[in-house]
């Protein structure tokens, strides 16, 4: 994966910097019949919020997170933060809160307030790092790796369902999309006026 590139996966720089063509039948507002003569006016763009890319997604998140929150929240009484941070350290241990932060594109407010919980509960532990002892590391317990492995089946299994509609190639290609997206948000950066 590309994780700050100048032009995104699957992107070439004319393809990044042309005019987006796409069938009518293309869901998200962006798309606007180009004029086919430069004397032409653009149309208004019109935001239609059901069609909204980044609500779309943000609301599929939401609904995901929720799902998998039913997994863990009764049972070891995580938050869904709470349990990023799990995923994250479980995956990748010896990170720094910030390091955790940045994985997760979780506001760090909520990320130390989940690591304070999670050391409070004794599922994580807090240390120096090896190469630097100015820097501070997470990494889960024993009681931190249970929980862990508890909610990860739920989790896959979730995930299958979740996916279970779609072919291989509509996964592929899905797979893909989300590649190229992400390198084109760290591409676009903060959204400012222009």
């Amino acid at each position: 994966t590309n994780s700050k590139p100048s032009v995104p996966i699957g992107l070439s720089k004319s393809s990044v910097m042309g005019p987006p063509r796409r069938a009518n039948s293309y869901k998200c507002n962006y798309y606007t019949p180009w004029p086919r003569r430069p004397n032409l006016r653009m149309p208004k763009p019109v935001l239609l919020l059901e069609n909204f890319l980044p609500y779309r997604l943000s609301v599929l998140t939401n609904l995901v997170s929720t799902a998998i929150a039913g997994a863990y929240r009764e049972r070891f009484g995580l938050s869904i933060p709470e349990w990023r941070v799990l995923a994250v350290l479980a995956n990748s241990p010896d990170l720094s809160a910030a390091e955790v932060a940045q994985r997760t594109a979780m506001d760090k407010v909520a990320v130390s307030r989940a690591v304070r919980a999670l050391l409070k509960s004794a599922r994580l532990e807090r240390r120096m790092a090896h190469t630097d002892r100015r820097r501070s590391v997470l990494r889960l317990t024993a009681a931190g790796r249970l929980v862990h492995a508890g909610v990860a089946p739920f989790a896959l299994a979730y995930e299958r369902s979740l996916l279970r509609p779609l072919s291989r190639a509509e996964r592929v290609a899905l797979d893909r999309a989300l590649d190229i997206l992400l390198g084109r948000t760290l591409q676009i950066g903060p959204l400012t006026k222009r």
